[in-house]
């Protein structure tokens, strides 16, 4: 993250956690200090650059495969992860809550009553100035939002009814089944996504942020990464900001790595991401 903020002048990182092993497999349950200790470690490095850093709960909208509020975890026991972390950070204004990465096959609706829990209890813990990243299905694809997960998420408030805070969280990947698994892109998603996502964004006056989007080095994801972000810099006054996936402790192999060699970048992150 050094790297990235010092030599590519990268303002935020996403930083992954799962939820069994912060609770210590016991839903409700105290956060567990080792992990804790670990986890906290990763976020002060990320402050100490001045980037804004996402504490993002990989978990899917699932504890071992069952549904928060839908059969699974209740809601009050998501929430309580929530209160217990909002506690832990409430202080550091450059922290963005990240509900939960990529929910998928639930029911929206119900769902939408879990994330406010969630949003209720962080501010209940005393964090009221950070914004709180709300996903929705479909692996809260981009592509999908306006139809499948928006409507019911418009209804998510603050606690003082406010939205402003309130930031609508969207993944979008670009090769050819969307599911971020192959080197190649084959379409920048321009039309077919961000744009009329920008302008449901306008017409309810929201804002979201692409927090994750990536591809393989080479010179189509390099054509298709970059059409995409440019088109969300151009629709700034409703996109936050945007997250390249990913960095950190892949295999050399992986196909959509940017983690650097020394401090050499991937060509898709010099091309695409840096700011330098």
């Amino acid at each position: 993250m050094k790297h990235f903020a010092s030599d590519d002048k990268l303002n935020i990182f996403r930083l992954p956690f799962g939820w069994q092993y912060m609770v210590k497999n016991t839903l409700g349950g105290a956060l567990d200090t080792t992990f804790l200790a670990s986890y906290d470690k990763l976020v002060q490095g990320c402050l100490a650059t001045g980037a804004t850093c996402i504490l993002d709960l990989h978990n899917y909208a699932r504890w071992n495969g069952a549904i928060v509020g839908q059969g699974g975890p209740t809601n009050a026991q998501f929430a309580d992860v929530w209160s217990k972390l909002a506690t832990k950070y409430k202080s550091e204004k450059n922290v963005m809550f990240g509900l939960m990465n990529e929910p998928h096959e639930l029911t929206m609706t119900t769902w939408a009553t879990s994330v406010q829990a969630a949003v209720d209890a962080i501010r209940k813990a005393g964090a009221t100035s950070q914004y709180i990243l709300v996903p929705g299905t479909d692996y809260t694809s981009a592509g999908s939002f306006v139809q499948n997960s928006g409507p019911a998420l418009l209804a998510v408030k603050d606690t003082d009814g406010s939205t402003g805070k309130i930031i609508f969280d969207v993944h979008r990947y670009l090769d050819s089944d969307n599911s971020g698994t192959h080197t190649e892109c084959t379409s920048d998603h321009v039309e077919d996504s961000f744009v009329p996502l920008a302008k449901w964004l306008r017409t309810n006056g929201r804002k979201a942020i692409l927090s994750e989007v990536g591809g393989g080095n080479v010179a189509s994801c390099e054509k298709d990464v970059c059409a995409a972000v440019a088109s969300l810099n151009e629709n700034s006054d409703v996109y936050l900001g945007y997250v390249g996936w990913s960095a950190g402790a892949f295999d050399a192999s992986y196909v959509l790595g940017l983690t650097p060699n020394g401090n050499t970048d991937t060509s898709l992150l010099t091309k695409c991401f840096s700011r330098a």
